[in-house]
């Protein structure tokens, strides 16, 4: 055992002293000196590292104890597969068809409401009832005022019709005649603009009487027998009924990424509680950039589905980028050196399991893998486990 280690000390020592002599020669010689004396320097190291590994196996043999143990690793096989780039934006559930209740005529005060939030509110439903005491008022007016007019009319048109039997006595002059048809003709025209003041005067009391336009659910109810209702106040809308049969996500996609989106992109929506995937494309993209923002809204129609709400969280993964039958490896096995990125594969040697040192070409990266389009091929072993603390060449093992 001594022997063996005068042997390596006494190779150490001769690289010592060629390495002298080739500083000496530096300072006389040239340019082609050097290079000579490098490449002797670099055959004098492989010869001592032949050695050295020589000497290992040859120890290992007399004295297991001593043998250098191959490093455990795991490996994985590597093989081809699509892979898919996306854009993760955050954005949320909307209805295509929100409907915000305002009255039909003036603000009026509530005298009795129908509905509560929560509640299924189908089209041409009864909301709540507005104050109508005035328009009734009207209404009654109104028909009064046309009866008296029909009245008088009752009475021209009797006029008229004895002065038209007089006349074709030969009783009566031609004025009176006349007089009596145009008295007639002008109540009628009072009767017809009568009916018409009853029409509007009956419209305004049906506007005191508030209906639903769409089916839904009443999603906002901000307002209480007594209030003033008017539609909206400074904290939103009085009144929405919100249609889900018709959804949509909306995200509002960075001023970036603008090249990546466009009508029939595919996407990817996660919703969030309950949580939920659906496949969907891309069905509008605004034309124009939000000031405040940056960015432009993207919206992708969904199927019906009673487990979502609007306003609901959701995760769009927009895709950017994809490509078939590629190299991918989990990205935390690529590491980094001076030269570029690498990765260790697992190869066979005179029997035994080395890892090598492989530089690889990267493309890009989704979630934790990454697309190689250079450096590795299918059916190649990848060292993915225990790669953190070994170096080329190194004997590994795959069994514990």
């Amino acid at each position: 055992m001594s022997n063996i280690f005068k042997l390596i000390a006494t190779s150490f020592i001769v690289v010592l002293i060629v390495a002298c002599g080739s500083s000496a020669k530096e300072e006389k010689g040239g340019l082609a000196d050097k290079k000579q004396e490098l490449a002797k320097l670099k055959t004098d190291q492989t010869a001592v590292n032949d050695k050295v590994r020589k000497l290992e196996d040859e120890i290992g043999k007399l004295d297991s104890s001593t043998l250098v143990r191959p490093k455990l690793v795991a490996i994985t096989a590597l093989s081809t597969e699509n892979f898919t780039h996306y854009i993760d934006l955050q954005g949320k559930i909307d209805a295509e068809n929100i409907s915000y209740i305002a009255p039909r005529g003036a603000p009026g005060q509530v005298r009795a409401l129908y509905i509560k939030e929560g509640d299924n509110v189908r089209k041409g439903q009864l909301i709540l009832k507005i104050d109508d005491a005035l328009a009734r008022q009207g209404v009654a007016s109104a028909r009064q005022g046309i009866e008296g007019i029909k009245t008088q009319l009752a009475l021209a048109r009797d006029l008229y019709r004895r002065q038209q039997n007089l006349w074709t006595q030969g009783i009566g002059t031609e004025v009176q005649l006349l007089n009596a048809k145009t008295n007639v003709e002008a109540l009628e025209n009072q009767v017809k603009q009568g009916e018409e003041g009853v029409k509007l005067a009956q419209e305004q009391l049906n506007q005191t009487s508030v209906y639903s336009d769409v089916s839904g659910v009443a999603d906002v109810v901000n307002i209480k027998v007594g209030e003033l209702f008017q539609g909206a106040t400074a904290q939103g809308p009085q009144i929405s009924i919100v249609n889900t049969s018709a959804l949509k996500a909306v995200v509002d996609v960075p001023e970036n990424y603008i090249g990546s989106v466009k009508r029939g992109t595919p996407v990817v929506i996660e919703v969030q509680g309950p949580t939920k995937t659906i496949k969907a494309t891309i069905s509008r993209v605004a034309q124009q950039i939000n000031a405040n923002s940056r960015g432009l809204i993207a919206e992708a129609n969904i199927p019906r589905d009673a487990a979502l709400r609007p306003n609901q969280l959701i995760i769009m993964k927009i895709q950017d980028y994809a490509v078939k039958n590629t190299m991918v490896i989990p990205m935390t096995t690529i590491q980094t050196d001076e030269k570029g990125k690498y990765v260790f594969v697992l190869e066979t040697e005179k029997g035994k399991q080395i890892a090598r040192k492989r530089p690889v070409e990267i493309g890009q990266i989704y979630g934790e893998k990454i697309e190689i389009r250079a450096g590795l091929k299918e059916g190649e072993q990848l060292i993915s486990q225990g790669y953190q603390s070994i170096y080329d060449g190194q004997t590994v093992t795959t069994q514990g």
